[in-house]
């Protein structure tokens, strides 16, 4: 088969889908691949399986605009994309991709599966935007093959509001590759305890809650360390990149900026802190506990899955940075010891409920059904 992904960022697909490509090419399928162009591109690019590689297409577009015009020059070179090559199955990843290629490929009469990673603010904060994209989504989605949520809470929303009523999924998340995610044993505390916190440096991912907290605790514990992980959105470098370099400065936060091997950071922390708004299911969450970290983590659907309240992680109330800083005082109120077991049934957590592989297997299945449907 031919297969067309589209999506809106080449490092989710290499972190989290890569095995899923490769996968594909081993069954023998050909794999074309639609992305905005950046740094990240040749990873993907990387990807072999004998003499099997993935053809790139880079595809500009703005991953958080609203502007029509633009966004409907997207609608049109997915329609040129679907024409020229004329796939046998697209995979949809993230908000644009799903609405404008979900669109594209029910007109065009081509059979699709869409991923909805995540809602977003637009929909979570309701009023006539929120409203539009309903809409959108319910024409978008209605001749998928599937339409795979991440969280339950997700697909009861959309199929309320008539969306994916009778062609929904769920996945755990994107999985976690457990071999790559290897458990790491937990650190001595001798020299401090670190706090970790892995998130694009944007308001919707609790960046001012960190920075708020890091400060608080910093004046409380003098053993406390606060590592930062994570690269700024475009539109938010003015806003805080002078904060973050202040706390910097300041001695409070050390901040790494993005790398491509977190698993070498996350293995020297002792607590890893998620205070995201909202999420599909958090990936970060789920190489936390793959790595036998404890975590603290925003109360709400798409985080709250992935540990064990009190077992392996604690939860917190997101915006509400009081809530946070009272979690890492209930984590630093246990022994060393506890906070290692808390890491380890972590681990256990999603060695039974998370593996990649579950995620590999639903999409094959859904490729065997409309192999023998053809």
């Amino acid at each position: 088969m031919k297969l067309l992904i589209l999506t809106n960022y080449a490092n989710g697909l290499w972190l989290f889908r890569k095995e899923l490509l490769l996968s594909f090419m081993e069954d023998g399928h050909e794999v074309f691949v639609s992305v905005p162009p950046d740094e990240n591109v040749d990873k993907l690019k990387s990807l072999t399986c004998g003499k099997r590689i993935i053809t790139m297409i880079e595809t500009p577009f703005e991953r958080r605009g609203n502007n029509p015009i633009k966004d409907l020059g997207l609608f049109m070179k997915y329609c040129q994309l679907l024409k020229k090559i004329k796939p046998d199955m697209v995979l949809t990843y993230t908000i644009k991709p799903n609405l404008y290629g979900g669109l594209a490929c029910r007109l065009k009469k081509i059979p699709y599966i869409c991923n909805i990673t995540g809602l977003g603010t637009a929909i979570e904060n309701g009023g006539l935007l929120s409203k539009i994209l309903l809409n959108f989504y319910k024409i978008s989605m209605k001749k998928a093959r599937r339409v795979f949520f991440q969280n339950v809470k997700n697909q009861n929303f959309m199929n309320h509001y008539g969306i994916a009523q009778n062609n929904s999924g769920l996945l755990p998340g994107s999985g976690v590759n457990l071999t790559e995610h290897a458990f790491e044993p937990y650190p001595q505390e001798t020299e401090g305890i670190v706090f970790l916190a892995v998130i694009r440096i944007m308001k919707d991912k609790g960046i001012e809650e960190y920075l708020e907290s890091a400060k608080t605790m910093s004046k409380r514990y003098k053993n406390l360390k606060f590592w930062l992980v994570g690269e700024y959105e475009a539109e938010t470098v003015s806003v805080y990149k002078p904060a973050i370099q202040t706390v910097v400065d300041q001695g409070i936060i050390t901040y790494f900026g993005h790398i491509d091997n977190v698993g070498e950071v996350m293995a020297k922390s002792h607590i890893v802190v998620h205070p995201s708004y909202h999420e599909g299911l958090s990936n970060v969450l789920l190489e936390a506990a793959a790595c036998g970290r404890p975590v603290l983590a925003g109360n709400i659907s798409g985080c709250r899955e992935t540990f064990c309240e009190g077992k392996s992680g604690f939860g917190f109330e997101v915006k509400n940075t009081q809530s946070l800083i009272d979690a890492m005082e209930k984590i630093l109120a246990l022994s060393m010891l506890q906070r290692r077991q808390m890491g380890e049934s972590g681990r256990r957590w999603v060695e039974r409920r998370f593996d990649r592989n579950i995620v590999l297997q639903a999409y094959k299945d859904e490729l065997s059904k409309c192999t023998e449907s053809s």
